[in-house]
């Protein structure tokens, strides 16, 4: 509810282990990245993190003077979003932040069970490294929410997951998931945010799927992560918004 891999992090271009990610290893120390891409970093995080909620309408002379570009780089950086289905263009107007709706939730996690219960079935029995990473994974998770930061929890929760997906060495699926990750992240950080409770018993089933892993016990991984993200799917119907 998610890593070695590259994942995008909500304050860097990185991993939430703050591992330089393709954007940011493309610029030399010291140099900030293009226009345009400062301007979708802001845009996309902004969202990401429900600064942005869904609805708002972002007007170019409101980014440009946010960012400090000219409004060329702000209508490249929207073009983007738009693309990627976080915004919707409106001529003349700016650029409004889509909802979250109640088919994306279904979709999003429908695409989730198919995935990850096979991921986690096939995982077992798990490499040593595989199970050092996740029991990593919860600690970072542990102690992110214990500062309160929301944000980075969500992160470090998608990674958890990304991780027994891409134990499979399938590439194919792994790019099919990675699809998801800026979707679940919005989800997750708005279910988080209504409901604080959850952050524990997320981290609690979590540990549950780890030592299922850990006794090389199949059937009940199986069963704890389809059980975790059908409670997800409860939860984020409430925040269709």
């Amino acid at each position: 509810m998610p890593a070695a891999p590259a994942e995008t992090a909500l304050t860097t271009t990185g991993s939430p282990a703050a591992t330089p990610g393709p954007t940011a290893a493309a610029h030399a120390p010291g140099k900030q990245p293009p226009a345009a891409e400062r301007v979708y970093q802001h845009v996309k995080h902004a969202v990401l993190e429900r600064r942005y909620e869904g609805g708002t309408l972002l007007t170019e002379g409101e980014l440009a003077e946010a960012t400090g570009v000219s409004r060329t780089p702000v209508r490249e950086a929207l073009l983007k979003l738009e693309v990627e289905g976080l915004l919707k263009l409106y001529p003349k107007k700016g650029a409004m932040v889509l909802p979250v709706s109640a088919q994306e939730i279904t979709d999003v996690v429908e695409t989730r069970q198919l995935v990850e219960t096979h991921a986690v079935r096939k995982a077992v029995p798990a490499p040593p490294a595989l199970l050092a990473r996740l029991a990593e994974l919860l600690e970072r998770q542990k102690a992110q929410a214990a500062a309160g930061d929301l944000a980075a929890t969500a992160v470090t929760d998608r990674c958890f997951h990304a991780e027994i997906v891409r134990n499979l060495g399938n590439d194919i699926l792994s790019r099919l998931y990675d699809q998801l990750r800026d979707r679940q992240l919005r989800m997750g950080i708005a279910v988080m945010h209504s409901h604080p409770d959850r952050i524990a018993k997320n981290i609690a089933e979590h540990a549950e799927i780890l030592a299922a892993l850990r006794a090389e016990d199949a059937p009940l991984a199986e069963d704890l992560v389809h059980r975790h993200v059908s409670w997800f799917s409860h939860l984020a119907r409430g925040e269709a918004r």
